[in-house]
């Protein structure tokens, strides 16, 4: 037996994705408080530790032992090679629950239309090491330098082109800059130190965040619907509902009907609902999931 009186350290995010991390780890059951001048925020289990770094650090802080496990973009860990344990892909971003993109862009006037324009050219990024793989694949030389931010503003003052991070691309296109290509495609990673994930007791707790990470994240696109439902009606009510698996159907103290309880996907509660009502569905309640188990 490992002894239970240590900690798992555990790296959050520091900036951009801290606010969605903090959020999705509630909704996991983990409630975790950050004071604006510390760095070890508070977490209400007392096996873990939280740290926060820099999204750029994490991987390689894991990497090396100081972290046993951590959270950040599959693009930093590409970008800095490090050799993780990939836990988990927990598919949500600061704005959205898709994917984030590292796109070539050039100002709109740019007579660059494609990556084989870039020969000989001047482009600046943050993720260095992952442009130059992506434009050595595409047998394209070019001078890339390293940006330590506001990327987007230096393609209006000299540099060719820029490799930056977007979601929507609405940024993109306030800074007057046009797409060119997408460089690659990241999703935020739950990764582990090899020697912490040898741990038998450190590999069980941070297996159990993973799945309860996870049963958060896919409750984000999920809600929970409950209805009555005539038996006369039930064959029309079940042709009209979706289910992950089958709803669950329970009886009422009126033999003559049946409660329904059933998860789908948010964005068709809209059209459900009219037509579950003209099958014959009353009683209708719609409420939000924190976590779903599969």
């Amino acid at each position: 037996m490992e002894p239970r009186n240590q900690k798992l350290k555990l790296g959050l995010p520091k900036g951009s994705l801290q606010e969605a991390t903090v959020r999705m780890f509630r909704k996991a059951g983990f409630y975790i408080g950050i004071s604006e001048r510390s760095y070890f925020p508070s977490i209400d289990d007392e096996e873990i530790e939280v740290i926060l770094f820099r999204a750029q650090e994490m991987s390689r802080y894991v990497e090396d032992g100081i972290l046993d496990v951590g959270i950040t973009g599959n693009d930093w860990i590409l970008e800095n090679a490090s050799k993780v344990v990939r836990v988990a892909e927990l598919i949500y971003a600061k704005q959205s629950m898709r994917p984030v993109r590292w796109v070539l862009a050039v100002p709109q006037e740019s007579k660059i239309k494609k990556v084989k324009d870039l020969k000989g050219k001047k482009v600046a990024t943050e993720l260095v090491n992952v442009t130059k793989e992506y434009l050595k694949k595409n047998k394209v030389s070019a001078n890339v330098e390293f940006s330590w931010g506001a990327t987007e503003v230096k393609a209006a003052i000299g540099v060719d082109a820029i490799v930056e991070v977007t979601e929507t691309g609405s940024s993109l296109r306030a800074n007057k800059l046009r797409e060119v290509a997408t460089v690659c495609e990241s999703t935020t990673q739950l990764i582990a130190n090899r020697k912490s994930w040898m741990t038998p007791w450190k590999r069980d707790k941070i297996e159990n965040l993973a799945m309860l990470l996870k049963g958060a994240i896919i409750a984000e696109e999920k809600v929970g619907l409950k209805m009555n439902v005539q038996k006369k009606d039930l064959k029309s009510v079940l042709g009209v509902l979706p289910a992950m698996k089958k709803p669950t159907i329970s009886n009422l103290s009126d033999v003559n009907w049946v409660d329904v309880d059933t998860i789908i996907d948010e964005k068709t509660v809209k059209h459900l609902i009219p037509k579950l009502k003209k099958a014959g569905a009353e009683g209708i309640i719609e409420y939000p999931l924190n976590k779903v188990i599969y």
